[in-house]
């Protein structure tokens, strides 16, 4: 019997056995289950600024971890590898939440703050996320998620609550261009608008040459950025060749820094990465 996946704007419409195109999710005995719930394929104790979180209790680690799959599809992904792939593609060992709190209670020591779920979109198999938080809160540890926040709002209800710190990818702020990565813009803005109200948030821009690159674009998305709350920090990150787009050259250096003036008339943190 088919199935509709009610996490993210896709919502799958699933027969038995079959994956969504996230490749995370699965219509199991007439059910929607997360496939790749514990399933781990990175880990690493991690800086917080890497995630990148620059105002979120700086100079400390965290236990980041990875799973696969994605439900956009970004042709320049640095972590295709593990993003763009389901469970008979990659390795992965399987965890449990009380493995992972204990894991992260024992780096404690090695300046851990807390787990990041990160590298593949972590809110495909938004029940992990959430078994976990719960007890990480109960011993008084961080949860971080880094996430294109292309979530439903029901999601984002669940989880919130449950995050302290958010590192969203903002990836463009054009319909067009986030239809173009598989993406829907509006989802986005309500994500960020649900969560900047409960937890510290960063939005991350990465600047595609000839896609989301003027002047223009960088303006209109700040002048939104700070009529939800002016306090978010905002990265403006250099693009590198990758996956299926080896072919075009980096971001220009002097580009990224003039976006990010552009950024600074409007909100006060702005930072830039991969310069």
């Amino acid at each position: 019997m088919k199935q509709i996946c009610q996490v993210c704007m896709h919502r799958c419409e699933l027969d038995e056995g079959q994956t969504g195109r996230c490749r995370g999710r699965k219509n199991t005995g007439g059910k929607i289950i997360c496939d790749n719930y514990g399933k781990i394929t990175s880990a690493a104790l991690d800086p917080i600024e890497k995630k990148p979180l620059k105002m979120f209790y700086p100079g400390s680690k965290i236990l980041s971890l990875g799973s696969y799959g994605c439900n956009l599809s970004c042709p320049f992904c640095q972590n295709h590898e593990i993003s763009m792939v389901g469970a008979g593609q990659v390795n992965y060992f399987s965890v449990t939440p009380e493995e992972v709190c204990e894991k992260a209670e024992s780096l404690r020591p090695y300046g851990n703050i807390g787990v990041a779920f990160t590298y593949n979109e972590p809110l495909i198999s938004y029940e992990f996320v959430r078994d976990t938080a719960k007890l990480l809160r109960q011993k008084d540890l961080k949860t971080v998620v880094v996430t294109n926040g292309s979530v439903t709002e029901n999601i984002a209800r669940e989880i919130l609550p449950l995050v302290d710190g958010l590192n969203i990818d903002l990836k463009g702020f054009t319909e067009e261009y986030y239809k173009s990565l598989g993406g829907d813009l509006e989802v986005v803005k309500k994500f960020i608008a649900q969560a900047a109200g409960q937890c510290h948030v960063e939005l991350t821009t990465l600047i595609i040459p000839g896609q989301n690159d003027t002047e223009e674009e960088i303006r209109c998305m700040t002048q939104w950025i700070a009529s939800v709350n002016p306090e978010i920090v905002l990265h403006i990150t250099r693009f590198f060749p990758n996956w299926k787009m080896t072919d075009r050259g980096p971001t220009n250096t002097e580009k990224i820094y003039k976006l990010a003036e552009t950024a600074r008339e409007v909100l006060p943190y702005v930072f830039t990465g991969n310069c």
